[in-house]
């Protein structure tokens, strides 16, 4: 019942209410990245969510699109921008997802949404992250975040798959809360972000 009714009703209303009483802090670093990111704030991606089903997602954009002198797109550390910096270490950059959770391609909690063309490489038990609805935060971000290995990532979303209940996302939330607050685990050991999943 929970998952099929609570979950799903639980999401809608938080993420509503999360944007209302969000709304003064949401509009202001619109304003700012609008500012550092030649009036682009928001950054929209397709990723695959329930059932692998591809959604846009929408975060707030950390990161400028400079290129070098043969039209690559420059390292992650080179392009976040110093908004962009705080915005993502604070994990404010996270706030527009409460849109897609009100659509109904999010959940609260849930494991986070990767990128489409990591599907493919995904074992069959990879592949159980998409048995549920992707997450603002998960298991696996309250237990390492980026600082942690692909394989410990998805052994904790899965294990999050086959023991969804109110008092686990509870504990998630909680935990969540401290996470932000220490800024902990936002990036991998030798990267802005985590190393790309190459399927090993």
């Amino acid at each position: 019942m929970y998952k099929s009714i609570v979950k799903p009703f639980f999401d809608v209303f938080s993420a509503a209410l999360g944007l209302v009483v969000l709304s003064p802090l949401f509009v202001a670093i619109t304003l700012l990245l609008a500012f550092a990111n030649q009036g682009k704030p928001f950054f929209v991606q397709l990723r695959p969510g329930k059932n692998a089903k591809f959604f846009k997602i929408v975060k707030f954009k950390t990161m400028n699109d400079k290129k070098d002198s043969n039209g690559k797109l420059l390292s992650d550390a080179e392009r976040l921008t110093k908004i962009g910096s705080w915005v993502r270490k604070t994990s404010l950059d996270e706030i527009p997802q409460l849109l897609n959770v009100v659509l109904g391609d999010m959940s609260i909690i849930g494991p986070r949404p990767l990128l489409t063309h990591y599907v493919h490489l995904y074992s069959d038990f990879q592949n159980r992250r998409h048995e549920v609805k992707p997450g603002i935060t998960g298991w696996a971000q309250v237990n390492g975040r980026n600082a942690i290995s692909w394989d410990q990532k998805f052994y904790y979303d899965v294990w999050y798959v086959d023991h969804i209940s109110f008092i686990l996302d509870v504990k998630i939330i909680l935990k969540t809360v401290i996470k932000v607050i220490k800024s902990d685990g936002i990036n991998a050991a030798d990267a802005a972000t985590i190393e790309p999943f190459d399927g090993n």
